[in-house]
This record gives structure tokens, sequence and C-alpha cells, in this order.
């Protein structure tokens, strides 16, 4: 049975299609992670213009550690499974730091077209439904961060939820 990801953000619901053909274990860690609740009440903490949207980290839950937004994860790590899908408007792929093994939960959504990223990053999916959401989300005004990048929304934009259901009920 095929299955997608239907998240339901504040700023409305985006389907995923998930490629378990050329990344097996990163989509079963998403489904597991989403199945378990892991992403209800976070937020896409960073959002690059033109670039990229990501979210997926736990602490993003509590605004008392908004500095550490960026840092949390499950609590283990998944190896890479990169792969020959490009990194292009829609696709889903795993954010990671410099190790190439260093992913968790934390994903992010290209905005557009970010090739440089192909082969090096793990994508696993695609959007199928909700571009007018994510370019809504990509346009949510930012402000510069910790780190100097101009990627830190300046409303909160929250995911409720990321459920797992067949192809057919998205």
């Amino acid at each position: 049975m095929n299955e997608v990801a239907v998240i339901k953000t504040t700023a409305g619901e985006m389907v995923i299609e998930f490629w378990p053909d050329v990344a097996p274990a990163t989509v079963e860690n998403f489904k597991k992670l989403a199945r378990q609740g892991f992403y209800d009440g976070t937020a896409f903490h960073r959002i690059v213009k033109g670039f990229m949207i990501q979210g997926g980290d736990p602490l993003t839950k509590d605004t008392k550690v908004e500095g550490r937004w960026g840092t949390g994860g499950p609590g283990y790590q998944i190896k890479a499974e990169f792969n020959d899908k490009s990194h292009v408007r829609g696709v889903i792929s795993m954010a990671r730091s410099q190790h190439p093994d260093s992913a968790g939960s934390q994903f992010f959504i290209c905005l557009d077209d970010a090739r440089f990223l192909d082969r090096q990053y793990t994508a696993f999916g695609r959007l199928i439904k909700g571009d007018e959401i994510l370019g809504a989300i990509g346009d949510t005004p930012t402000a510069h961060g910790g780190n100097g990048e101009k990627s830190r929304p300046t409303t909160r934009v929250g995911v409720e939820s990321v459920r797992i259901v067949p192809t057919e009920s998205a």
C-alpha cells in the first residue's frame, strides 16, 4: 500500500509522496516519527527565501529554548541514502550537519532549484499537493538568526501534525 504524508501547518496542508525506491530507510524513519507524533507541535524554524524551508526539530515546541532551535533530533542518527533525485521545488530531503550520516528528524523542502545539494543530502520524496502553501511559508518574513543568516521566521509557522495515510485518502 502506497502512503503519503499530510503535513498540516498553520498556513495550510501539504501532501508529500515518498521515494522508498531510492531512500527506503529514510522514508521508514520519517513515517515512524510521524506515527509517534514526533513532529506535532514543531515549527519551520529556518526559512531561506528562494532556497528552502526547514523543520522537524523537536526543540521548536518550546519557545524558551529558541537559541537552540535547529540542533534537536530524535536522539539517534540515520545513515545517508544519497541518490540521483534532483533537489528541485517541492522535493523533501533530510537536513544534517557536516557529517553525511548525521540526519535524524530534521528535514527541508526546496522552494526552488537547489541541484548543488544533489547526491550530498538524502532526497526522499516530493510535494504532490499544497504548492501554494509551500510558497506562502517560503514568503514568511525572516530576520537574522544567531548565526547571522537571514532565516529566522518573524512569525511562527507551526506544524500542527504530520499524518501518514494511504495515497487514496490524501
